[in-house]
């Protein structure tokens, strides 16, 4: 429409040119040939039409200078038309590099596009029907653009959530690893209390480690394992002198530790126990072991008796083969389990 419009004004620019050519020489014209001959009356007359044909030559003059500058504006809107047209190229093309995922369909969209400006051109040159359905084609492609567009927002809006999300769960793993590093600092402090308490009380009963008694850790506890010979004559649930003396070293250690459980297990082998008094078997032999020996703990001591536990397992949890004489004599034992409280972490795991 544009170059049509400036098509239009070039001509309609000829026209007026020639007019005042016309009118200039037939002015000229009748001046010379009446000149000479013509009366002053006329001769005023016909000058006063030159008068008026220079004064019309001179608004056309003015009517072209303004075509001039309406030439140049449209010239100028024109320029920016095409530079408009040129950055909506530019900008198609950074939203193919953005769109990126949809590239096959984008490409088959720019190519389109690109088909859809070269009948530009002929709607340019006149073809108003075809650059009508191009016009229709163009907009629908438009259309398509913006919902790709729209998809591409929606996709945007997934990631950021999915990285909120992200930041969430980092966040939580941070926390947790806060949790982990305090509870490994926490076992630390309880395995070197472990470590502590074993070497407490392997000081204080290193005088019979010799006659049936060791102190290890496993678990992170500390078992006392005494012997049956070092408490206990055989079948019987009465200790013994030398035992009592151990079990009252031990008792001293537990006295300076109120912060220690302390679980009290007796063990049998597997030979059956023949049934006398109140003891029926081995279950109750183990048992009634166990409980003599917290009796002894506490007596004459401060030890709180809520952090004692008696317990039986009979010859059910042997250490040695019941087979040979020296399997059965390991297996009849007592384990004095020493804990410490773990308050601190089960505050944690709350």
């Amino acid at each position: 429409m544009i170059k049509t419009n400036l098509y239009l004004l070039k001509y309609e620019k000829r026209h007026n040119m020639r007019n005042i050519k016309y009118i200039v020489l037939s002015t000229f014209a009748i001046a010379v040939l009446f000149s000479a001959c013509v009366p002053l009356q006329k001769y005023r007359a016909t000058e006063s039409e030159l008068q008026q044909a220079n004064q019309q030559l001179n608004r056309i003059k003015t009517e072209n200078e303004q075509y001039k500058v309406e030439n140049a504006e449209l010239k100028i809107q024109l320029q920016r038309n095409e530079a408009r047209m040129s950055a909506m190229v530019k900008d198609s093309m950074q939203r193919a590099q953005e769109l990126q995922r949809l590239a096959r369909s984008f490409d088959s969209l720019y190519a389109e596009h690109s088909s859809l400006q070269d009948a530009h051109e002929l709607l340019l040159k006149g073809a108003q029907k075809e650059s009508a359905r191009l016009m229709r084609q163009l907009q629908e492609t438009q259309e398509e653009l913006r919902k790709k567009e729209a998809s591409l927002s929606a996709l945007e809006k997934s990631l950021n959530e999915k990285r909120i999300n992200l930041e969430r769960m980092t966040a939580e793993l941070n926390k947790r690893d806060a949790r982990l590093k305090e509870l490994e600092s926490i076992l630390f402090k309880k395995d070197s209390v472990v470590r502590a308490l074993r070497n407490v009380v392997s000081d204080a009963l290193l005088g019979f480690e010799g006659e049936g008694l060791s102190v290890d850790i496993r678990n992170g506890k500390v078992y006392v394992s005494l012997e049956e010979k070092l408490l206990f004559p055989s079948g019987s649930t009465s200790v013994n002198p030398r035992g009592k003396e151990a079990l009252r070293k031990l008792a001293q250690v537990l006295e300076r530790n109120p912060d220690i459980n302390i679980t009290i297990e007796g063990h049998t082998d597997n030979v059956p126990y023949k049934s006398r008094g109140e003891i029926k078997d081995n279950w109750d032999l183990s048992v009634m072991r166990a409980t003599s020996i917290i009796r002894i703990l506490l007596e004459n001591s401060t030890i709180d008796p809520k952090r004692l536990t008696a317990a039986g397992k009979g010859e059910f949890m042997p250490i040695a083969s019941n087979k040979t004489t020296d399997g059965r004599a390991k297996n009849r034992r007592t384990e004095i389990i020493l804990t410490p409280k773990l308050d601190e972490l089960f505050k944690i795991l709350e």
